[in-house]
């Protein structure tokens, strides 16, 4: 099994059967035993063509006789494969493109004229390339939903909170390539340190524009065979979820809860910012997850960490005004992190509201848990204003005890947030991100 059937299986099966991309890539890559070369390969062309979907449709359908719907999923497949290669891969010669499609489809598909099909709709296309029919103009929002791989109703959205100009940008940059971002551990070494032993070791490091104790790294290889990785010098985070950890001011000797914290970064970067020096409860609802942040804590020789299983739905009467900062990174529609995960832009408008109650419920029992004085950060990885500002000020109504506190970011951004910001990738090169950071109110306060 080489890399584009790797690839052609795991499309198949998150579109038929809507698992996660990365989850399901990563078991046929083991299944596969792909080396790292074919594995990088799987992988962008799988991602590639998430990302790149409805324009590959668009034309597609050009050229297709047969609706696209009607096609047999794996063919559907195929031909997606052979187009992104053709339209985005240069490095890839435009035959071995197509032939690769045409075999994929003479292998899973049971229509002996399936593979012809396949070739003849290809070879058109290639013959083509530089005069391929041109994506209409009007609508604007039907324009930009082609060009850019983004279901209209989310394009409107965006339009909506940004206007016209900007909202592309936003759809630009979440099919940009994502950076690499390593935060170091400083209880064990220095930024100065972890680069050098990264270095060393191969990695292409630089550090972050922005952000204190952290590195932009390319060329890892397999990251976890890094030496640097195994002890526990740094881990993987984007600069803007690192920020809830700034933001809530957790300091040596706190008392910390992190309600949701898989896969466990932020309570790394809490742990991180309080020198080892304190307590963190790490919760999460799932048991396996509860494991994938000891071994993290473990890696990172991060021994103030206790991870429990939890639910956030649940109320914790001995939690009741017990800790110093309790973090909320509530379970969301996702849509700031699209740009990693690019199936999630293909989601149904409707499916979204139904996290809105979870989101209240898991925000209101928090509350409970922070002490007088303490405080209550609450984030998401979602730009939509009902998840967010809206959700904070429909809380706000209900608690007259707690308030928006300001913050402000790192040098050299500097820049003053009132109590809330929403991180855009186009405008600060991390994921789509919320933060709000609510103080209580003292007893005299």
């Amino acid at each position: 099994m080489d890399a584009r059937e790797v690839a052609l299986l795991t499309l198949h099966r998150c579109e038929k059967q809507g698992g996660w991309s990365e989850g399901t890539l990563k078991k046929q890559i083991q299944l596969a035993k792909l080396d790292s070369r074919d594995a990088a390969l799987a992988t962008q062309l799988c991602f590639g063509v998430l990302q790149q979907r409805l324009l590959l449709d668009f034309y597609l359908k050009q050229y297709s006789k047969t609706p696209l719907n009607r096609l047999d999923n794996r063919v559907l497949q195929a031909l997606r494969l052979g187009l992104y290669q053709l339209l985005f891969l240069e490095r890839i010669p435009q035959h071995a493109a197509v032939d690769c499609s045409v075999n994929l489809t003479k292998r899973y598909s049971r229509n002996p004229k399936a593979a012809g099909m396949v070739n003849g709709i290809l070879r058109n296309i290639q013959r083509n390339l530089n005069q391929l029919p041109t994506i209409p103009e009007k609508p604007e929002l039907e324009r930009l939903s082609i060009q850019y791989s983004h279901p209209v109703w989310l394009v409107k959205r965006l339009v909506s909170l940004l206007g016209m100009e900007e909202a592309e940008q936003a759809l630009i940059a979440n099919n940009a390539p994502v950076p690499m971002t390593a935060m170091v551990n400083t209880t064990k070494a220095t930024m100065e340190e972890t680069a050098q032993r990264l270095i060393e070791e191969g990695v292409e490091v630089t550090p972050h524009l922005w952000l204190d104790n952290a590195l932009i790294l390319s060329k890892t290889g397999n990251l976890e065979e890094l030496t640097a990785f195994q002890q526990g010098l740094f881990y993987i985070q984007d600069p803007a979820s690192r920020l809830t950890a700034f933001v809530s001011g957790a300091k040596s000797g706190d008392r910390v809860l992190d309600t949701c914290a898989a896969p466990g970064g932020k309570s790394f970067a809490l742990a991180i910012q309080m020198e080892n020096q304190g307590e963190i409860l790490s919760c999460d609802l799932h048991p396996h997850k509860k494991q994938l942040i000891e071994k993290g804590a473990q890696r990172l020789g991060l021994t103030i960490l206790q991870a429990v299983t939890q639910d956030g739905t649940e109320y914790r009467a001995d939690w009741q005004q017990q800790f110093d900062v309790v973090l909320v990174d509530a379970p969301c529609s996702g849509l700031g992190v699209i740009r990693k995960k690019p199936e999630i832009r293909y989601k149904e408008e409707g499916e979204l509201s139904g996290l809105l109650p979870i989101q209240k419920t898991i925000l209101e029992y928090a509350s409970h848990y922070v002490k007088e004085g303490g405080v209550l950060v609450y984030s998401t990885c979602t730009i939509l204003p009902e998840e967010n500002e809206q959700m904070v000020e429909q809380f706000l109504q209900k608690h007259p005890d707690y308030q928006r506190e300001s913050f402000v970011l790192p040098q050299p951004l500097g820049e003053i947030a009132q109590g809330q910001l929403t991180f855009w990738s186009h405008r600060y090169g991390t994921d789509g991100f919320y933060v709000c950071k609510l103080r209580r109110r003292g007893a005299h306060g």
